[in-house]
């Protein structure tokens, strides 16, 4: 362990662009566990994603997004850094603040800017304030502090880190930071041997209802295939392309993602990507988008150009599930919101976040809300899980 020492200084740098930090540099802090070999445990926080969302034009002028990465340095080594953007609106953040704004704007402030710790469109738990090993603790503070401070000397209203972890929230409610709890929808494997050994945890009813949904999707008259690695082609991506898009249309208004995005990807990531493609008649016609974790398998986008009864939870839900059985994967994080998962298996479990107000009194009132969210969500949570699919024997396991 490296504690450190009393006199040490450390330097917290604003880095605007990810070229500005080597690759090697950043994962040692983003993804140490990487040195083994294997796979990152969040594939998102790592040098190559976030370059290709800057690289691609996803994030930067003009988005909402400025990169603004937070580096902590001592005695000239890079300790811990954090991916902190300035951003111009509310959107592709999945932890709603869009009743904050508009209270904060009527009673005559600037929302905007603020300052987000985040993965840009990526509803995904997953450490926010990324330490070298050794470091844990001194950088954890390092990043804290420095991004409080940074809002504080540059006049926003508000800094922002989502879907941390829940150790990270603890740390920085310990500071005076506000903790805010939501909750999504995972699947947890218990060691099942396949699909089947999962479905006979369900109920009666509940194992009948999936079964009859996977024979309906796999009879929609074509093919499903999960596409990992060089199984991946350029053509995929055309096709997902406009399954994203239509996607983006209905759900935002425009996709996030640009096309770039995407051929950047096939470059760069497809190694940790597991890309679900249904044909029929020899053309793609919906698909879903997976990246691989160390632990979990993160769905995160579902498209299509004809509908199929079913081929959605097919798709992104029970074709997850077999990959994660199949690699032997902890759970699959299946994205933001959506009680109809907890049919299908996916039981509610809690994400957190951190946030700080420069307004005292707009602080204390969004610490009384939050409060009263907490105890809301934390029923919720009991609730959904007591109706849960599980049969009796097999609930106490999911809880």
């Amino acid at each position: 362990m490296t504690d450190q020492s009393p006199g040490d200084t450390i330097a917290i740098n604003i880095l605007t662009s990810l070229d500005q930090i080597a690759p090697e540099v950043w994962d040692a802090c983003a993804c140490p566990e990487t040195a083994d070999g294997g796979r990152p445990r969040d594939p998102f926080t790592t040098w190559r994603f976030l370059h290709a969302l800057e690289e691609s034009g996803s994030v930067g002028p003009g988005t909402g997004w400025e990169p603004r990465y937070l580096s902590a340095e001592r005695h000239g080594e890079v300790i811990a850094v954090a991916p902190l953007y300035a951003k111009g609106h509310s959107q592709g953040e999945y932890i709603f603040d869009h009743s904050w704004a508009h209270a904060y704007e009527r009673a005559g402030g600037d929302y905007y800017p603020k300052l987000q710790i985040a993965v840009p469109f990526t509803p995904a738990t997953g450490r926010r304030f990324l330490t070298r090993p050794g470091h844990e603790t001194t950088g954890l503070s390092a990043l804290l502090q420095g991004a409080v401070q940074f809002a504080a000397e540059n006049g926003v209203s508000s800094l922002h880190a989502t879907f941390c972890t829940e150790d990270e929230a603890v740390a920085g409610e310990q500071i005076g930071l506000l903790r805010r709890t939501t909750q999504q929808f995972h699947w947890v494997n218990r060691g099942y041997a396949d699909f089947d050994a999962f479905l006979a945890t369900l109920s009666s009813r509940k194992r009948k209802n999936v079964r009859k949904e996977r024979q309906r999707a796999n009879a929609f008259g074509g093919e499903i295939r999960t596409l990992t690695g060089d199984e991946i082609e350029p053509e995929h991506w055309d096709a997902f392309w406009r399954f994203y898009q239509d996607t983006g249309a209905r759900k935002w208004g425009s996709p996030y993602l640009t096309r770039q995005f995407f051929e950047i990807a096939h470059e760069t990531l497809r190694d940790h990507i597991a890309l679900v493609m249904c044909s029929r008649d020899g053309e793609e016609v919906a698909g879903a988008l997976n990246f691989i974790g160390r632990e979990a398998l993160f769905g995160r986008y579902w498209g299509c150009v004809e509908d199929h009864p079913c081929l959605h939870f097919e798709a992104c839900y029970y074709r997850a599930i077999d990959f994660a059985i199949a690699h032997g994967l902890d759970r699959v994080e299946a994205g933001a919101q959506g009680e109809h998962k907890l049919a299908r298996g996916y039981m509610p479990a809690p994400t957190h976040s951190l946030h700080w107000m420069a307004d005292k009194g707009f602080s204390d009132a969004v610490a009384r809300y939050l409060q009263a969210e907490r105890e809301a969500v934390d029923e919720e949570i009991e609730i959904l899980t007591a109706y849960g699919p599980f049969r009796k024997e097999h609930r106490e396991e999911q809880e």
